[in-house]
């Protein structure tokens, strides 16, 4: 018996005071917040009202053995202690060799294939169930083309080998995370142009899995499915590997081996303007500016609150068949929605999902069990007919 079902570990930082003052707000039990700094813990754990007997842990990405310790304690750590690719390898392996489940937001696609080499079978061994990627990206797209398949093989009998997933509003940015991960897996790829292969592979996540020739979604482009401008989408290259990963672990019960997939952003406006407005959003690019939130910051509970997103899946069949699927959350993505996934997502795999160990995604390990959890309990909706 382990001391804790969760740990908090990066508690202090402000995607990981989320999380604690989410399970706080719900009521979690038997979880403790662990950081580098005991003061800075105490420090939080009062801000966010969380009780005076709220277990504190300190531990250090840089020293592995507190690590090994922390993980030794609990039967799930969310770590939202990223960039990964910088801070995460010896927890990721701690929590293989512990049998310690894990959960994280990454969505750095180098660095979790270099995991999945190194430590998937060590955690199928141990029985740890290591789970990236369970925030905005890629969760709700994740789920979504999981949700499609589902209804279309109830529907039609088999899977749809086409599916466009389609960003129809979102109001709230990325966290200040995702951008310094962006950077950071920029600048591994220009050290390592390895890495480079990687990155452009969208069965990256699918080891010794080829399939089919995906679309780009690097230009803007008329959508004649949906009638309407659509623009690249920024996270589109790690939520289509992760759809191509759960698809993968699925096997037989997948979406098939000819399955293609893209994300693109749809543009305000029609005709012209729509035209306009999605060579307007290929030219942005959130990176080249200082602005915007740094790790460690973001949007007030206000601007959280007002945020929301709205995605629409197409599934598309050989016989013209067609079916979609809507989800739609009610926080801003890049921490309100985000910071209720991962936390559910963890209370997930401690109170209904059992599963063999190995690095999954939300979909291959959970599917319907996690999406009902994420309906019931953190703003989302999923609705496919």
């Amino acid at each position: 018996m382990r001391d804790f079902d969760i740990i908090v570990y990066g508690a202090t930082g402000f995607t990981g005071r989320l999380v604690a003052e989410y399970l706080t707000q719900t009521g979690a039990k038997r979880w403790a917040m662990a950081g580098r700094s005991l003061a800075k813990l105490e420090e939080v754990r009062d801000l966010i009202g969380a009780p005076a007997n709220t277990p504190l842990v300190t531990a250090n990405s840089d020293d592995p053995a507190s690590l090994r310790s922390m993980c030794q304690r609990t039967q799930v750590v969310i770590s939202t202690v990223g960039p990964y690719q910088l801070y995460g390898s010896d927890l990721v392996a701690a929590c293989a060799e512990t049998g310690t489940a894990y959960v994280d937001l990454c969505g750095e696609p180098a660095w979790m294939r270099q995991m999945i080499d190194a430590h998937h079978e060590t955690a199928k061994a141990s029985g740890a169930r290591i789970v990236f990627s369970c925030g905005f990206d890629s969760i709700p797209f994740d789920l979504g083309v999981l949700t499609l398949q589902d209804a279309a093989k109830a529907k039609f009998g088999h899977a749809m080998p086409r599916v466009k997933g389609r960003v129809r509003k979102m109001q709230g940015g990325f966290s200040g995370g995702t951008a310094a991960s962006l950077k950071a897996t920029l600048a591994a790829a220009a050290k390592h142009p390895s890495l480079l292969g990687l990155l452009i592979n969208p069965f990256a996540l699918a080891p010794g899995f080829t399939g089919p020739s995906q679309p780009k979604g690097l230009l803007p482009e008329y959508d004649r499915t949906i009638e309407a401008w659509v623009a690249p989408f920024i996270m589109a290259p790690i939520n289509t590997k992760n759809v191509h990963r759960t698809n993968f672990l699925l096997g037989s019960a997948g979406y098939g081996a000819d399955f293609v997939y893209d994300e693109m952003m749809v543009a305000p406006g029609l005709g012209e303007m729509g035209k306009a407005a999605a060579e307007a959003i290929a030219k942005m690019n959130p990176l080249s500016s200082d602005k915007g939130p740094k790790p460690g910051e973001g949007p007030s509970k206000e601007e959280r609150d007002a945020g929301f997103y709205d995605l629409l899946f197409i599934g598309e069949g050989p016989g013209g068949e067609r079916i979609d699927c809507v989800v739609t959350g009610d926080r801003d993505p890049g921490y309100g929605s985000t910071s209720k996934m991962i936390a559910e997502t963890a209370l997930c795999l401690v109170e209904d999902v059992a599963g063999e160990g190995g690095i999954w995604t939300p979909g291959a390990l959970m599917g319907e069990v996690l999406a009902d959890r994420l309906q019931a309990r953190a703003g989302l909706t999923f609705r496919a007919g």
